[in-house]
C-alpha cells in the first residue's frame, strides 16, 4: 500500500479507538506510516470526526482567568435563553447525583426558540486495572411537538489478558406532558430532566440484567459440565498417578530395576 492508503487504514483504526486510548492507537500506528509529517496531516479529519462523535471535552487555554481578547458580539436568542439556562441548571444537578466527572451542554436551536439540544458525556479511565469506559447521551427537546428524541451510547474496553469491547446504542423517545411549557422554565426543565433520568436508569438496569443473565446462563451453557467420558475426574488421584509414574521412572533410572 502507498502512504495515502495506509493513512486511510489508520484513520479507520482511530475512529474505533476505545475511550481514553486514542493516543495509544496513534503511537502504535506510527510504525505503519513511518512518516510523522504525513501521519499528522493525514489523520486530522479522522481526529476531528472522532472528537465530535465522542463528545470529547477540551480545556480552553487561558480559561482559568478572565481577559478580554479579540471581543466579538454574540446575539443570544432572548426568547430561548431563559429556558436554556433552566435546563442547563437542572441537568448539572443531575450530573452531580449520577455521573463521576460528567460534563453536560445545552444548546438552543438557531431560528427555533422551542427546540433544544442536550448532550451528556462521562468518562472513566482505569489503565491500572486494564479498563476504560465512556457514557454519551444526546437529546433533542422540542417544546412545540412535546417530544424528546434521544440516544444513549456506551463504550467499554477491558483488556487484561485479552481484548473485549462493549458498544451499545439505545434510542430514546419520550412524550412530554402538557404541563411542560416555555413560560415556566424552572419547573418544566426539572420535569424534563426527571424524565431523562428515568429513561437512563431503566436502560442501565436493563443492561445489568442482560449481562447478569449472559454470565449465569449463556456463558455457562457454553462450558462442558463433564468430559466426553461423562464422568468427573478425581484430580487428586490423577496427580497421585503422575507422581507414582515419575517415581517409578526415577527408580528404574537409579537402580536399573527390572
Amino acid at each position: 500500500m502507498d502512504t495515502e492508503e495506509r493513512i486511510q487504514a489508520v484513520s479507520r483504526f482511530l475512529l474505533q479507538s476505545p475511550p481514553g486510548e486514542i493516543n495509544d492507537v496513534i503511537n502504535d500506528v506510527r510504525n505503519i506510516i513511518s512518516d510523522d509529517e504525513s501521519l499528522q496531516a493525514g489523520v486530522q479529519p479522522a481526529l476531528r470526526e472522532y472528537n465530535i462523535a465522542q463528545f470529547i471535552v477540551a480545556e480552553v487555554p487561558g480559561a482559568g482567568h478572565q481577559e478580554t481578547s479579540d471581543p466579538q458580539s454574540v446575539e443570544v436568542d432572548e426568547e430561548a435563553e431563559p429556558f436554556r439556562v433552566a435546563l442547563e441548571s437542572s441537568v448539572l444537578s443531575y450530573l452531580v447525583a449520577h455521573y463521576h466527572d460528567g460534563v453536560a451542554s445545552v444548546f438552543a436551536t438557531p431560528g427555533n426558540s422551542a427546540r433544544f439540544l442536550l448532550q451528556i458525556v462521562a468518562n472513566k479511565y482505569n489503565p491500572a486495572n486494564y479498563w476504560s469506559g465512556r457514557w454519551r447521551s444526546e437529546y433533542v427537546i422540542d417544546l412545540d411537538e412535546k417530544t424528546i428524541a434521544g440516544r444513549i451510547l456506551i463504550n467499554v474496553h477491558y483488556y487484561e489478558q485479552g481484548n473485549v469491547q462493549l458498544e451499545t446504542n439505545h434510542a430514546a423517545s419520550i412524550t412530554l406532558p402538557p404541563t411542560i411549557s416555555a413560560s415556566s422554565p424552572a419547573p418544566s426543565a426539572s420535569k424534563i430532566v426527571a424524565l431523562i433520568e428515568d429513561e437512563e436508569g431503566k436502560y442501565q438496569t436493563a443492561l445489568t440484567e442482560a449481562y447478569s443473565e449472559m454470565s449465569e446462563k449463556t456463558f455457562k451453557g457454553l462450558r462442558r459440565a463433564l468430559p466426553l467420558t461423562r464422568q468427573k475426574l478425581d484430580w487428586d488421584k490423577v496427580l497421585g498417578y503422575k507422581l507414582g509414574q515419575e517415581l517409578t521412572a526415577s527408580n528404574k533410572g537409579v537402580f536399573g530395576g527390572s
